[in-house]
């Protein structure tokens, strides 16, 4: 079965599932809008840049599902995929999902965002496989940390090689979507590399490749 692996943020969403998840604690007064907005600002710049320090945002992202009681959490999480996530849906996303669905692939978000935030995200694109950066837990919450290797970068490599081991499948024929220069080691592993409305990193290294330049943007 050839696969089709998609990032998520700014490919198939229109915007950053992470960065919004902040904004939404901040907007809600759950957490200081003031100090904790502009720190998550630079950790974006820092992201589109390239020069993300991912350990530090992981410590700084996590920490609020560390301290907070996962009712609660849920709860806060379903407000936020209506009022944060729904509004940037891409329909031509979902239709290109539905392509490869529909052409028999096996269709994986791979994202270096953490699965707390994107399993429902992944659930209501309805895509069954996500690989994505682990949140640790015990005694059935979070801890405020994240486990295993980051899924980011050259992490995504490392974990997707994992699951092809795990599950059989193979990189033949296969295809990766994706917005970042972030995402270059992965986009280098597979047959069909495709930019998605892609940063100004990734466009030139695009052209310069050969690679197709998309927009699921209307």
């Amino acid at each position: 079965m050839r696969l089709a692996l998609f990032d998520l943020d700014n490919t198939l969403l229109g915007g950053d599932s992470d960065h919004a998840w902040g904004d939404y604690l901040c907007e809600r007064g759950i957490l200081d809008a003031v100090a904790y907005k502009a720190r998550n600002d630079e950790f974006y710049q820092d992201y589109l840049a390239g020069t993300l320090d991912n350990a530090e945002y992981l410590n700084f992202c996590l920490e609020i599902l560390g301290r907070t009681e996962m009712a609660q959490l849920n709860a806060w999480h379903n407000d936020y995929m209506r009022d944060c996530i729904e509004p940037i849906m891409l329909p031509q996303a979902v239709e290109l999902l539905a392509k490869h669905r529909a052409a028999g692939d096996k269709l994986v978000i791979i994202t270096a965002t953490n699965r707390f935030i994107t399993a429902p995200i992944a659930a209501r694109l309805g895509v069954e496989t996500l690989i994505a950066t682990e949140c640790e837990m015990e005694n059935g919450r979070y801890t405020g940390r994240s486990t295993d290797v980051p899924c980011f970068r050259e992490g995504k490599v490392t974990r997707l090689n994992r699951w092809l081991e795990e599950t059989g499948h193979s990189l033949e024929d296969s295809y990766f979507y994706s917005d970042s220069m972030n995402d270059l080691p992965l986009l280098e592993q597979v047959t069909h590399p495709v930019a998605v409305d892609p940063d100004p990193n990734l466009r030139a290294e695009a052209q310069k490749r050969g690679w197709p330049v998309i927009t699921l943007r209307s």
